[in-house]
């Protein structure tokens, strides 16, 4: 029993972090109907900020802990919010009107030049990051001596995930943003038509979730201590793959697919082999898709005549 609440915990975790990047994939699906395949890059940028940010910290001396996660975090969401608007501004508005295509194969080619930016501006060597929040929490005890705890690191991304999560689904059901990102999702040549402005609602979309991919980034570095520039590419078919779970397009269900998807990955690798975490992963991806084309949460599509 002692292992299995471990096992949540840690899957919880990792969890929160999906979600964080499955938020930027539903959203501009939700708005465009276009999958933004540069927003797992997005996030590899949000965490080599955070690398930077906090070695930069450690040389003009603030080691504050609180002090120092909050500064790095507002510079990699400043930063990656420009990688985003940028995106959009380049990948996605000059073929907004063309063969629904053209801005797909622009996306991939944008995640190959990031990526590949980043190989040549960082080196394509493990970029290691040094125990930033030490010390846990103890929860309970076995009598075999097996302690079960939570981290104070994975406290913190529960509670930052859960604030995020609170905040933007505030932002998007009681703000003028929140009300013109609701109206593009259901029509964005009717929504111009009544004066929302389509071209600034989208780009902030992407600015959105280009940050919250940057809060993964930062809480993935911290938690792991390790990165690369590949980083981006397996995250972020994960996040993609929340997102369809829970139903594509979706708030609610990118941030339940996130959480599905970390919990399949902790308890598979507890009790069965972790060679196969991600095979299963997807399997389970398949079962629900075929008895729920829409994913878990998402609503079919109707068809505007």
């Amino acid at each position: 029993m002692e292992y299995f609440v471990q096992q949540l915990i840690n899957g919880l975790t990792l969890g929160a972090i999906y979600a964080l990047i499955a938020i930027g994939y539903t959203m501009v699906y939700g708005i465009i109907g276009m999958i933004n395949f540069a927003h797992g890059e997005i996030y590899m940028i949000g965490a080599f900020l955070a690398v930077i940010a906090f070695t930069g910290l450690g040389i003009i001396g603030l080691t504050w802990v609180p002090a120092a996660i909050i500064v790095v975090l507002l510079i990699a969401m400043f930063f990656t919010a420009a990688y985003g608007w940028t995106v959009e501004r380049i990948a996605y508005r000059p073929l907004r009107g063309s063969h629904r295509l053209a801005p797909l194969i622009s996306a991939i080619g944008m995640s190959i030049f990031l990526q590949n930016y980043v190989q040549i501006a960082q080196g394509a060597k493990i970029k290691p990051l040094p125990p930033v929040v030490q010390g846990n929490i103890p929860l309970m005890e076995s009598a075999s001596g097996f302690t079960v705890s939570i981290s104070y690191l994975q406290l913190i991304i529960i509670l930052l995930t859960v604030g995020l999560m609170l905040g933007f689904t505030y932002l998007i059901q009681r703000t003028s943003l929140g009300r013109s990102q609701r109206a593009c999702e259901q029509d964005l040549k009717m929504a111009s038509l009544l004066g929302v402005d389509v071209d600034r609602t989208i780009s902030l979309t992407f600015v959105m979730g280009a940050a919250l991919a940057a809060v993964a980034g930062v809480m993935i570095t911290m938690y792991y201590g390790v990165i690369d520039f590949f980083i981006g590419f397996l995250a972020g078919v994960k996040a993609f793959t929340a997102a369809v779970l829970g139903g594509i397009g979706s708030l609610p269900g990118a941030m339940l697919g996130g959480l599905l998807i970390g919990l399949i990955e902790a308890f598979w690798s507890a009790y069965f082999s972790v060679e196969y975490k991600d095979v299963a992963t997807f399997v389970i991806l398949v079962v629900v898709l075929i008895f729920r084309p829409t994913g878990l949460l998402g609503r079919p599509e109707v068809e505007k005549v």
